[in-house]
């Protein structure tokens, strides 16, 4: 298989929203991402992966789409999109964006048109009563009723109703939509909820909507479509514990890759996470798909604060909000964690300010939460706002250089250590570390395989084609670093030819 852009490529996940504000509202948008795509740049991306820009009531952070061939007015203009998308090309950099295809927004000109008119409701999943108990996954009944009785299908937000994909204009509008934006030259397509599509109201199962067969031709004709550009890519946010469904969208003829939560899930614990290496390079290697490895997103706690708990894992229906965590235990762990994931053979994705070193913020007074996992739980489950506060850019305040005025959810005080300003400074700051080892990553890492060295129980070793050979301690004791010529990067301090615990190294 050819050597594509794709395959090992270093990926900055963008919440617009939460990035930079160019025009002083509070809001992150498209003025403020294009003034600091330097920054992007230099810190060493080969592309960019955006959350939903599009027009949208903002019931789940713009994952209600109302209009797929516009710009949310917050973020700025279409034109404004296609000035990013060649700039970001001009400095090397490739764009993917988020596409929605389980459900649309109660805003959208179809929905209005099918409140309006009965006749057009077969675009959606309407019924005269609830055809099944099924809940929201975002808490609640997954029904919700129209002025004139009828029930619609939303398993997310009552603001996201479900899309008919059993109706063949379901299919034409999302094929006209990939093509509105591979024609203005987006690189890449992240697809939101990917296993959903399918609805199965007649089985009895509660989870009549996961992964039925249907879904597998939608994506093949995706494929066929994206074949028709030159290096376009379909990413797939798949979640599943069962490798062999996962692989089944990893097939040649449907998606190129797919976000590998098993990896972010498991915990940090040596064994737990080679099975988890093990089990995704078996999984891709037969298909000749390219592993990701991701450690944090927009939706789950942000790893020094997961990695600091007593319970390192992730588990969606077990968020942990609010659990204590050691920041400074999470911090070493996550410094050695990035080292293990860019090492990895595949591409890496990182969460705008994870290079940064910043922590979930637990503190939000609920009257300011704006996730539906907050309101629809009835604020049992503080949500995913955590994660999403703006980026602290300078200064010694908030709004930490993010803009001119308030931002749309609080920085707490002391991000002022966590600058980008303060780190750039630091030579061993996060920030320079990921500096660092995204440059050596470009040269010696990325795509191909890996040859496990056996350096003991409490220590995971690898090395690259390329002769990079990373080390990582999960033990509580030092141990000693195998031969090497010398070392090239550390997540901490070495204690003579030993390698304390928590830390990682990469040795040429």
């Amino acid at each position: 298989m050819p050597e594509t852009w794709w395959r090992g490529a270093a990926v900055y996940q963008v919440y617009l929203r939460s990035f930079a504000d160019g025009n002083g509202d509070g809001t992150g948008d498209l003025a403020g991402l294009r003034a600091r795509l330097p920054y992007i740049a230099d810190l060493g991306m080969n592309a960019i992966w955006l959350n939903p820009w599009y027009p949208s009531p903002m019931a789940d952070g713009g994952y209600d789409v109302a209009d797929y061939r516009d710009i949310h007015p917050d973020f700025g203009t279409l034109t404004e999109a296609e000035e990013f998308i060649n700039e970001a090309h001009a400095l090397g950099i490739k764009v993917i964006i988020d596409v929605v295809p389980n459900h649309s927004s109660v805003a959208s000109e179809w929905f209005q048109e099918a409140l309006r008119d009965p006749s057009k409701r077969d675009r959606f999943w309407f019924a005269d009563e609830p055809a099944n108990e099924w809940k929201s996954i975002f808490g609640g009944p997954a029904w919700s009723q129209v002025d004139d009785g009828q029930w619609y299908l939303h398993l997310f937000d009552p603001g996201q109703p479900d899309f008919n994909w059993t109706n063949p204009e379901v299919h034409q509008e999302f094929h006209d939509v990939l093509r509105f934006w591979f024609d203005r030259g987006v690189d890449g397509i992240r697809i939101d909820s990917a296993a959903l599509l399918g609805k199965d109201f007649d089985g009895g199962d509660p989870d009549g909507y996961t992964d039925l067969p249907e879904v597998h031709e939608i994506y093949r004709s995706w494929r066929r479509l994206a074949d028709e550009y030159d290096q376009r890519i379909l990413i797939g946010e798949v979640w599943f514990a069962d490798q062999e469904r996962f692989a089944s969208y990893l097939r040649p003829d449907e998606m190129h890759t797919a976000f590998n939560f098993d990896f972010l899930a498991a915990p940090w614990d040596c064994a737990k996470l080679r099975a988890s290496i093990e089990q995704t390079l078996t999984t891709h290697t037969p298909l000749g798909a390219p592993p990701t490895w991701v450690l944090s997103n927009h939706d789950v706690a942000r790893v020094v604060t997961r990695y600091g708990r007593a319970e390192t894992s992730w588990d969606h229906g077990e968020r942990r909000d609010g659990v204590p965590s050691d920041l400074e235990l999470g911090y070493r762990r996550s410094r050695a964690a990035a080292l293990l994931a860019m090492a990895l053979p595949g591409s890496i994705y990182v969460y705008q300010g994870e290079e940064l070193g910043l922590p979930e913020v637990d503190a939000i007074p609920d009257e300011l939460r704006q996730d539906p996992m907050f309101t629809r739980s009835g604020g049992t489950v503080p949500g995913r706002d955590g994660c999403r506060v703006p980026m602290p850019w300078s200064g010694e305040e908030p709004p930490f250089g993010f803009g001119a005025g308030d931002t749309w959810m609080p920085q707490p005080a002391d991000w002022r250590k966590l600058t980008v300003e303060t780190q750039e400074a630091d030579l061993g700051s996060m920030l320079n570390l990921y500096r660092t080892a995204l440059a050596i990553r470009r040269e010696h890492l990325g795509d191909g395989s890996l040859t496990w060295l056996d350096l003991g129980p409490q220590v995971l070793a690898f090395t690259r084609e390329s002769g990079l050979t990373c080390v990582v301690n999960f033990g509580p004791d030092p141990v000693r670093l195998p031969a090497h010529g010398r070392l090239l990067l550390a997540s901490g301090s070495l204690d003579g030819d030993a390698l304390p615990a928590e830390t990682a190294v990469w040795l040429v």
